[in-house]
């Protein structure tokens, strides 16, 4: 399961988490499943699965700001952000015009610690490895994962956040969704320096496109066909 690097899943950021589930019932013709809450971030989520034979375990997450969570600014580990830029006022602007998508992407590696220190050598700043759990009925889930002080994405979200998975990985038990996800596919400016960036993690077979705009277009098949996420404004 955590043998190589590998797309972990999709962020999806809702204003709240009943317009996300609305949103994806409407765009994708299916429901979410439960997810649970982070109290390192005052965020919670849900989630359903993606998986295919080309991206196993694949999962998509609905995420939103909990507003019942304490210090629903900041996180109380030293004030630092919330993780995939959730505080910064313009993406919350334009999830205010738009409604929810997608907006980043995570994936799983075998050593986080390692993969971070490729990126560092870079020149490229992921974030302070941290530690962080959620309840879940069949138990504490457990992570690592890469969060800069700031809270930012990087190459406007292509570069995903880094994550290593301590025991069962959420989406071995999630029940087939009707969902699958056929590709996904990263376009920016920079398209030489994110592939670069990709590699040294392991991710050597990310579709990476040079492009004006940057998005992560992930392709799915769905219910209602086939539906295309955009992080693109307005996608």
């Amino acid at each position: 399961m955590h043998d190589r690097a590998r797309l972990d899943h999709l962020v999806v950021m809702a204003g709240t988490l009943a317009e996300g589930a609305a949103w994806c019932e409407a765009t994708l013709g299916v429901l979410p499943g439960a997810g649970g809450e982070h109290p390192l971030f005052g965020t919670h989520n849900r989630l359903l699965s993606v998986a295919s034979d080309v991206f196993p375990l694949a999962y998509l997450e609905i995420i939103a700001i909990n507003p019942e969570a304490a210090g629903a600014r900041q996180t109380s580990a030293g004030g630092l952000k919330r993780w995939f830029d959730m505080d910064d006022e313009a993406l919350r602007a334009q999830l205010r015009r738009h409604g929810p998508r997608l907006i980043h992407w995570v994936a799983r590696v075998p050593d986080v610690q390692d993969a971070a220190a490729r990126l560092a050598m870079l020149e490229i700043d992921r974030g302070e490895v941290l530690r962080a759990n959620r309840m879940t009925p069949a138990g504490l889930l457990e992570w690592q994962i890469t969060v800069r002080p700031d809270g930012r994405r990087l190459f406007d979200g292509c570069l995903p956040t880094l994550i290593e998975w301590a025991g069962v990985h959420p989406a071995t038990d999630m029940p087939p969704s009707g969902l699958t996800l056929r590709s996904l596919t990263l376009r920016h400016p920079r398209a030489a320096a994110l592939g670069e960036a990709c590699t040294a993690v392991g991710l050597a077979d990310v579709a990476i496109a040079p492009d004006v705009h940057a998005s992560i277009d992930a392709v799915l098949a769905t219910p209602r066909g086939e539906v295309v996420l955009s992080s693109a404004e307005g996608g």
